[in-house]
């Protein structure tokens, strides 16, 4: 950053409040924090503790992983006043919790001395060496106090490229390669089961800076990057007319680039800007040497989650975390983790949406009807192999053989469609489009034949049936709710079983008004109708269910997850009085109440538990 007199933004923010959340996570791992932090003046070569003296191992699989990111420490390296133990406390840190948080990178944001003397630049260089006696992965860059801010990366040596240059890097394994001059970088690492970039850029890029950063990202088409250099945001919302350049000249056109990291100004900052690909890119200001100690050597954690589709962000100073057991002043009680909007957040970030445009995730290829049928299939049902659009005219047969086929039945002039959209896990990449809704009906369902084998089966061993489908933005509940994805006709007073609703069907799977998907039946050894409750399922999404009984228990499953309200009571079986099944619709007393306002993809009935490593979406 630059000095007092070269700051153009007036005074320092107001430092945010701890808070008691603060104090007791400070508390919380202060034990953990304060055994591997030495205390200020120490040697770097204090005895590391048994999970910091593992060798650096993250997992490359998880989806969930950690980025780390150190801003400007330059008042932590100025002259005579060097003190190393905030920026080892911080890198103590990352050592200590690596597994746990699977920290996969850290970045430094530049401006890591005062002066770009030589003196400073080897003493952080020796803080660093705490990791690269563990094989950790990181990267730098020269802010302007690390070399004369009025040359770019063509400017030759200095003592900053001498401590930190390509030969610092070269062999370890997640160092991509340098410019030639030395001052830009780009590194590579696994996380999530992929390949993830992070591009180190100089303080000042020259037309080679900039033609080497384009080569760099041609030669890694579909690898998602994280940006760093030293100035890009300068205020909420805003870019620097320097951070304006980068994103005119490289971030903009090159859709690969969805977080872009800065500091050298202050307070900390967040924009969005859409790039010409029309994708959010995230640029995030981070600098905390305006604070107290200069920023203690804050570090930021960016934790990725995968499945959760979110970036939850969190800025905490290790050193002063670990110097709790002395008792903290006023200041570093305020310091020892920040909570403003700025400093703790999340970004939610659809990952496979805005990697499709450069890394589209393969399409999974249709699976064969044969694969699809496992041991005790009874009735396997899918709709692929027509034309968008085609109506549905006639029968649907069985794919397993057994004679369990499905005929059209409409109502009011109603019709049922093909469609080509199917769950992206579906075996066949079909599905039925039904068009239904309450009285006064019109539209077309399916049921099984007459003398179907699965009419008046009992399934006394057990069953699992599974179905995939999807809701339209246009589904409302007082037109929609409870239709049947599918459920067995005849009711419970016709089968001699009185107790609740004796007009309800024997079985039906079915969307509730909040679109919860309810498995409700009368078992075997039940009078009264047992139900299984799903959680409610966004409208516009492919879902896959399944109920399954072992013979003595019903578990529904969304996406192969168990859901809450599961009942233990026993449920044997299912009751039949000799009737057809159907697909897309429910009865009511005996008649057709509602037709599915919906897309049906494939359904199979399994005549015994399957685990779900047999589901069909596996």
């Amino acid at each position: 950053m630059c000095t007092s007199h070269e700051h153009d933004q007036g005074e320092a923010a107001p430092q945010a409040g701890a808070g008691r959340r603060n104090f007791l996570r400070a508390t919380a791992l202060m034990g953990a924090v304060a055994a591997v932090v030495p205390a200020a003046g120490t040697a770097s070569a204090a005895a590391e503790s048994p999970a910091s003296a593992a060798r650096w191992r993250p997992d490359p699989d998880s989806r969930r992983f950690t980025l780390a990111v150190m801003p400007d420490t330059q008042y932590l390296f100025d002259g005579p006043s060097i003190d190393k133990a905030p920026v080892e406390a911080s890198l103590r840190y990352l050592l200590e919790h690596g597994r746990e948080e699977n920290i996969v990178f850290l970045s430094h944001l530049g401006d890591l001395t005062q002066n770009g003397a030589k003196q400073e630049c080897a003493a952080i260089g020796e803080a660093f060496r705490l990791l690269d006696r563990k094989g950790v992965g990181y990267s730098v860059l020269a802010g302007n106090h690390d070399v004369r801010s009025s040359t770019d990366d063509q400017r030759g040596p200095t003592p900053y490229l001498d401590e930190f240059g390509p030969d610092r890097f070269e062999g370890r394994r997640t160092f991509g390669g340098a410019s030639p001059d030395g001052y830009n970088s780009f590194h590579l690492f696994e996380a999530g089961g992929r390949q993830w970039m992070v591009l180190a850029l100089d303080w000042r890029l020259s037309a080679k800076g900039y033609a080497w950063a384009e080569e760099v990202l041609a030669k890694h088409p579909r690898t998602p990057v994280v940006l760093t250099t030293h100035e890009l945001v300068d205020g909420d919302d805003s870019l620097s007319p320097y951070g304006q350049q980068l994103w005119d000249r490289l971030i903009a056109d090159h859709d690969q680039i969805f977080l872009a990291l800065g500091g050298h100004y202050w307070p900390a900052a967040r924009a969005v800007r859409k790039n010409a690909a029309g994708s959010d890119v995230h640029l995030h200001l981070t600098n905390y040497q305006n604070r107290y100690f200069g920023g203690a050597a804050m570090i930021r954690l960016y934790r990725f989650d995968l499945d959760r589709n979110t970036i939850d962000v969190e800025t905490v100073s290790p050193w002063i975390l670990g110097r709790a057991a002395e008792g903290l002043n006023e200041l570093e009680r305020q310091e020892s983790e920040l909570s403003g909007d700025a400093d703790r957040f999340t970004v939610d970030l659809d990952f496979e949406k805005r990697f499709a445009g450069f890394a589209p995730v393969p399409a999974r290829p249709a699976r064969p009807a044969s694969r699809m049928l496992v041991r005790g299939t009874l009735a396997y049902w899918r709709f692929d192999g027509k034309a968008d659009g085609a109506e549905v005219d006639g029968m649907v047969r069985d794919r397993s053989g057994h004679g369990n086929d499905l005929t059209l039945v409409t109502v009011g002039g109603g019709t049922l469609t093909h469609s080509a959209d199917h769950h992206p896990d579906q075996p066949g990449h079909g599905s039925l489009e039904f068009h239904g809704g309450k009285p006064p009906l019109k539209g077309a369902w399916l049921r099984t034949v007459d003398g179907a084998p699965l009419n008046s089966a009992t399934f006394e061993d057990g069953y699992t049936i599974e179905a995939f489908y999807r809701l339209p933005a246009d589904w409302d509940p007082a037109h929609h709710a409870w239709a049947g994805i599918l459920g067995r006709t005849g009711t419970g007073g016709a089968a001699g079983k009185t107790q609740d609703d004796p007009d309800e069907p024997l079985a039906t799977l079915s969307l509730s008004n909040d679109r919860e998907p309810q498995w409700a039946v009368r078992p075997l050894n039940q009078q009264g109708i047992a139900t299984n409750w799903g959680q409610e399922t966004p409208l516009e999404t492919w879902w896959h269910l399944a109920v399954v009984n072992d013979g003595r228990h019903t578990t529904l499953y969304v996406q192969g997850c168990p859901v809450v309200r599961n009942p233990r009571a026993a449920a044997v079986g299912l009751t039949s009085v000799g009737l057809p099944w159907i697909l897309g619709g429910y009865e009511y007393a005996g008649k057709i109440d509602q037709i599915l306002h919906g897309r049906l993809g494939d359904v199979r009935v399994v005549g015994r538990a399957l685990p779900v490593t047999s589901f069909m979406n596996h």
